[in-house]
């Protein structure tokens, strides 16, 4: 080969070179963009841009999903009359668990919405959410909702509350709690109402009892899937008689035209959920006073009564009072407190030697 004819392959491979990693730089910017939701959690932040626009990276448990839809486009247009800044929000949706777990694991959400208070003290352990999270008006908790069962329309098994679903033949589902959060809401409604049931009929608390209540009704078990938003979808394709889930997810249904009945149990838990700032990936991608004021936003009027829109009862004491015909409350409506609080819970129920471990194992 000539020396010429070297040089000139030396030159044409250069430019080839050249072009490929002005290409692959094009397309791995056009990566950064735009306001794409995240499939699963392993996106990382685009943060803000040369013009001061910022991008918020969210992880949100599923059940938020439908809210939240309606929320950002509210809070991009209160934030831009505000500063003057685009902000635009990259969206992870998975159960509650599992988005605790992934953000722990790398995934670098600014704002996480979470469905326990359990699964955000994880967060704070790892050192990724401040420790005085919720230490505000409202504990940190954005919406409420309580737990209530669905049926068919016309509620064709004549299901009146917790205690038909211990029926022989009554198909029931809800989540796994091992990854789903609003599945331990469930559990939690369910073994707390075997409590009040007992206390209602010998004078006090029966852990036994309410243990038996639990094993009853989870002996009809038709599907547990793995986040409360996959346990409606199974219940909406057909499986199962009755579901144990958020009220919020059926009046959401409902509200679509999709013809189910709620049936409220006399017992059952108010549920509460949680928001925060991620600190650590907020500070690190230079977002924060943007991720704060998003956080701050969920407590306004409009955003709680964008909630109230998907079913989620609000946590203003003034427009619960507005909304009571709306979110009327069962007379036996409990707190976590009534079961000793997330500690006692988490150790009772969900330990590996808890009750629910034991009736999964039907001891």
């Amino acid at each position: 080969m000539k020396p010429g004819n070297r040089k000139n392959r030396s030159r044409l491979k250069t430019a080839i070179s050249g072009i490929f990693m002005l290409l692959t730089l094009s397309l791995l910017l056009a990566g950064c963009t735009g306001n794409q939701p995240l499939e699963g959690a392993s996106a990382t932040n685009a943060t803000t841009n040369a013009q001061g626009d910022v991008t918020l990276v969210l992880g949100a448990y599923s059940v938020a999903k439908d809210a939240l839809a309606d929320l950002l486009p509210a809070f991009k247009a209160d934030w831009k009359a505000k500063t003057g800044q685009n902000v635009s929000f990259q969206e992870s949706y998975e159960a509650s668990g599992t988005q605790a777990r992934a953000i722990i694991g790398g995934f670098e959400a600014d704002v996480t919405l979470l469905a326990l208070e359990g699964d955000m003290e994880k967060l704070v352990k790892a050192e990724l959410v401040h420790p005085n999270w919720n230490k505000d008006t409202y504990k940190g908790m954005v919406t409420r909702s309580i737990v209530v069962l669905g049926t068919r329309e016309g509620n064709p098994l004549g299901i009146k509350g917790f205690e038909d679903l211990t029926r022989p033949g009554v198909k029931v589902l809800y989540p796994n709690p091992k990854t789903s959060g609003g599945a331990q809401w469930d559990i939690n409604a369910i073994y707390g109402a075997g409590l009040k049931k007992s206390e209602e009929d010998t004078g006090s608390k029966d852990p036994a009892a309410a243990k038996k209540f639990l094993a009853d009704i989870h002996s009809n078990i038709e599907s547990m899937d793995k986040s409360g938003r996959a346990s409606m979808a199974a219940f909406e394709y057909g499986v199962g008689d009755v579901i144990v889930t958020y009220e919020n997810e059926l009046l959401a249904r409902i509200a679509k035209g999709v013809q189910y009945e709620i049936v409220m149990p006399r017992s059952t838990i108010l549920i509460e959920n949680p928001a925060a700032v991620v600190n650590r990936n907020a500070d690190r991608h230079g977002v924060r006073e943007a991720a704060d004021a998003f956080v701050q936003y969920l407590y306004s009027e409009p955003a709680q009564r964008i909630f109230a829109q998907h079913g989620f009862r609000p946590v203003q004491d003034e427009l619960t009072a507005e909304l009571q015909d709306k979110f009327p409350e069962p007379p036996g409506l409990f707190t976590i407190e009534y079961l000793g609080g997330w500690d006692e819970v988490r150790d009772t129920l969900y330990s590996k030697r808890g009750i629910w471990y034991q009736v999964l194992a039907g001891d």
